[in-house]
């Protein structure tokens, strides 16, 4: 068997489940509700729609096509396109990669709750327990001296499991676990969800939810929370979805998969919603506290308001705790498998590597460099690094991307070969004026808010390591792009369309 043949999908299926794989994840457990929570309830799903009618769709549609037409990784693609695109081609892998790395340490503390849930060991006060006795939390940067064991081994065993499944051929690693893992994820979702929706006051929940503030469509941050919350959710501009679809077969139906992948990602995220606010209806009759009180988002969410209806939910509490956090580490761990993707694919193609060692060593590379978050002022300095990837180090690479494949590209020449296989929607202009236009414009108004928010909001140290992330990411991109090539099919990828 070929290495090109080793980085193709087995089937449509494997393809079709690993992208929906790596689109469901925790930011829709943990960040959805509370966005459309705080976003106008039920009004939020009018900008939620045309987020993903406007962008959503129509970019991942770009990326699928410009990656089936290259079938080559994106640093390949990028400097086929135009040399000087190079730079580009690694940047975003190299951000990706830093996703993957402080990823790691969410699923490492999720891992260490699968077992404390068999017991309840975060004992009556979960917010003391996670903030003092498991992160042992410092706002000081001198946190970084303090090593935390239990958090390191937790991360270990993931990157062990990221590996296992990683290092493998394409389908029999990461297109065999998609068929597994995917299918499980919801299952197990759809029963906790139903058990919620059967607690008392689920309903104050839900009416808390799905209350509708139509005042708020009047106002540019419902937007802008909408079309965030689809690049976030969907991890558009990430090269994930342009490197899947370079390993896909040359008969997949890019624009169907592309609606479909959409839609169980909308469906996952807001099924999940049901399940999250039924609970918080429920914690707000036992303890008599408003749900807009109880409400938080991220960890808040996920490492202290549940454990805390674990606390009172009875028996029942042990079967769907487990269950929850199980959950929960199944849709990290099929998140954080595409993300080592997009970079370990360059490299294959650049330095002429196998699959196997170049997974090995950025395995090793990311558990090593992931120990700074396990210590006292690692989950501080992970909310550093959140932001500066997602609200402006991946918006500049949406921006870019469009630039490059809507203009330098021509993503006109991808209507004719993208409609002829697709069975559902077919492209026209307007798909052209939205990729070449609308989504740039967008994007750019998005990443300056971004901009503005993080240094209006950053406290000097923050503000400090924020740089220090930056240069670290255009040093290691600009390492990756002069370093020559040791394969002579770098610059030799030819046009499929």
């Amino acid at each position: 068997m070929s290495n090109k043949d080793k980085n193709e999908w087995g089937s449509n299926l494997s393809f079709l489940l690993a992208m929906i794989g790596s689109a469901v994840g925790l930011g829709n457990i943990w960040r959805y509700p509370y966005v459309l929570y705080a976003n106008g309830g039920g009004a939020f799903y009018i900008p939620y729609i045309v987020a993903i009618l406007l962008m959503g769709v129509p970019f991942l549609i770009l990326e699928y096509g410009v990656g089936y037409n290259y079938k080559s990784s994106f640093a390949k693609a990028l400097t086929k396109i135009n040399s000087r695109c190079e730079y580009l081609g690694w940047f975003l892998p190299v951000a990706v990669f830093m996703i993957l790395i402080y990823y790691s340490t969410i699923l490492g503390w999720d891992g260490i709750y699968v077992i404390l849930s068999f017991f309840k060991g975060w004992g009556s006060n979960p917010d003391l327990y996670f903030s003092t006795t498991l992160l042992q939390s410092s706002d000081s940067m001198t946190g970084f001296l303090t090593f935390i064991p239990l958090i390191a081994i937790a991360m270990l065993v993931g990157w062990l499991i990221v590996w296992y499944i990683s290092h493998k051929d394409l389908e029999a690693g990461l297109g065999r676990v998609s068929k597994l893992l995917v299918p499980l994820l919801f299952i197990i979702m759809i029963i906790i969800v139903v058990f919620s929706l059967t607690l008392p006051g689920a309903s104050i929940g839900l009416a808390e939810l799905f209350s509708p503030d139509w005042s708020l469509l009047g106002d540019f941050k419902i937007w802008m929370a909408a079309f965030g919350q689809i690049i976030f959710s969907l991890s558009l501009g990430m090269s994930i979805a342009f490197t899947y679809a370079s390993y896909a077969k040359k008969d997949t139906d890019l624009v169907t998969n592309t609606i479909s992948i959409a839609f169980a990602n909308c469906l996952f995220e807001n099924f999940a919603a049901l399940g999250v606010f039924s609970i918080l209806g429920y914690m707000s009759l036992q303890s008599g506290n408003a749900v807009s009180e109880l409400v938080t988002q991220g960890t808040g969410l996920v490492f202290v308001a549940y454990p805390t209806v674990f606390n009172v939910l009875g028996d029942w509490a042990y079967i769907l705790g487990p269950l929850f956090f199980f959950t929960v580490y199944l849709a990290g761990l099929t998140s954080i498998l595409s993300t080592i993707e997009p970079l370990s694919f360059s490299i294959q193609n650049k330095f002429a590597m196998s699959r196997h060692k170049t997974m090995t060593i950025l395995c090793i590379i990311g558990a090593c460099i992931s120990m700074i978050y396990a210590t006292a002022f690692g989950a501080n300095f992970l909310g550093v690094v959140d932001t500066f990837i997602n609200q402006i180090a991946i918006l500049i690479g949406v921006v870019a991307e469009c630039i490059v494949f809507a203009w330098i590209f021509n993503a006109e020449k991808l209507i004719k070969f993208l409609n002829y296989r697709s069975k559902s929607l077919k492209l026209n202009k307007w798909w052209l004026v939205i990729v070449k236009y609308i989504l740039p414009i967008f994007v750019s108004i998005i990443w300056i808010g971004g901009m503005v928010d993080v240094i209006n909001n950053g406290a000097a140290d923050q503000l400090i390591l924020t740089f220090v992330v930056a240069a670290i990411l255009l040093v290691t991109t600009l390492i990756f792009t002069i370093l020559p090539p040791k394969s002579d099919e770098w610059y030799k990828t030819d046009d499929r369309i």
